[in-house]
């Protein structure tokens, strides 16, 4: 076996996603696994050159995982040669500079999402990218998770027949920061530092529902901010004026209808942290992050509608769960190695800058509709 080297230049890895998804259950893994097969006797080595602000931090990261090449300097990180990709996972506000640079540089790009703060700036971004001719890729994972792989199964194998309905529930209470730490940044919640639950949380379902259900044509969306004041990672309390939750509700290409609440502000009666329902003529199915059951209309009870009496069936016992059927990895390192196959190998790859703001689209549109208080349609994009 001969082994290619890629050095990829990861900026934003002291935070929580880049380093635990990005870094170590991706990169690190494929190098613990031997590299990436790349076929025909060819192994691609992905090697990590960190970037970012806090040299001890980087330092400290570098020590810890065995790697030696880290630098405070991203001007000097871009212009070498030998960097072929860079990756971007630091706050969305610092996001489209960096990329700009990096495309200019003749860098392959690879970054988490939101990839601008407006919809100029990211079709900007899909645009340069490709007068460059640099290959591109925006992280979405959530389509790479074993449920919504199992629910994509299921649509390609016609189960729901005609599908009608998508209803979605995300989210989880957030602590203030008060009495009891908080679970997310503080910048989240501030919508000058680019912040907000709509910014975050509807590029995520705009690609959700186009790979599995169709694209969105047009949105209607309440954006509210339940908890107005929290406290910071120094126990400083500050106003929030990022949006925390988010009601929704999508008109997908074909007539099929999506309604998604999304909040920080909600305590977790689900099984998952996020679920979708799926309603079709067929049959329905319920999806979360690693789960998928199933109630075919052969199967689907007959429920009488008496609140006189208690209920004395369980539903959700009367659900079929859908088998694994393969082995399902980490969702970010599969989606990492298919966009180092497109870079080694020119495999086909769309999941590119153009869907990315398609996500940023979504959620410009999503913050008008609600400050307009009407329903606003979704055009399509193209560069």
């Amino acid at each position: 076996m001969t082994r290619r080297t890629v050095r990829i230049a990861m900026n934003g890895v002291t935070g929580r996603m880049g380093y635990r998804q990005h870094l170590v259950r991706s990169l690190l893994a494929i190098r613990e696994q031997g590299g990436l097969d790349l076929g025909d006797g060819e192994i691609l080595w992905p090697e990590p050159v960190l970037v970012g602000r806090r040299e001890h931090a980087l330092r400290e990261l570098a020590e810890r995982h065995g790697l030696t090449e880290w630098s405070t300097d991203l001007d000097a990180v871009l212009a070498d040669g030998t960097v072929d990709i860079y990756f971007d996972a630091q706050v969305t506000s610092a996001r489209v500079e960096a990329i700009k640079k990096a495309i200019a540089a003749g860098k392959h790009i690879y970054t988490e999402k939101p990839t601008a703060t407006d919809l100029e700036g990211a079709l900007q971004l899909a645009r340069l990218a490709q007068a460059a001719g640099v290959r591109h890729g925006v992280v979405q994972d959530k389509i790479f998770l074993p449920g919504l792989l199992k629910l994509k199964r299921l649509v390609e194998g016609g189960f729901f027949g005609e599908i009608l309905s998508i209803r979605g529930e995300f989210g989880y209470w957030v602590f203030e920061g008060d009495w009891q730490e908080a679970q997310r940044p503080s910048w989240n919640y501030r919508s000058e530092d680019g912040g907000g639950i709509v910014v975050d949380m509807f590029p995520h379902w705009e690609y959700v529902l186009h790979e599995l259900f169709g694209r969105v044509t047009s949105v209607q969306a309440q954006v509210v901010t339940h908890i107005p004041q929290r406290w910071d990672e120094r126990g400083k309390p500050y106003e929030a004026t990022a949006d925390d939750a988010a009601y929704a509700v999508f008109r997908l290409e074909g007539g099929a209808v999506a309604q998604i609440n999304s909040s920080w502000a909600v305590r977790v009666n689900r099984e998952e942290l996020v679920e979708f329902q799926v309603d079709g003529t067929h049959g329905s199915a319920v999806a979360g992050l690693r789960r998928c059951r199933v109630q075919h209309r052969s199967a689907t009870p007959k429920p009488v509608w008496n609140p006189d009496l208690p209920a004395t069936e369980s539903f959700r016992d009367q659900w079929q769960e859908v088998p694994d059927n393969m082995d399902f990895g980490n969702g970010f390192k599969a989606q990492w190695e298919l966009f180092l196959r497109h870079v080694a190998l020119g495999e086909p790859y769309h999941w590119d800058l153009l869907a990315g703001a398609r996500g940023v689209q979504l959620a410009e549109l999503g913050l008008k509709s609600s400050a307009e208080g009407r329903r606003l349609d979704v055009p399509e994009l193209t560069l």
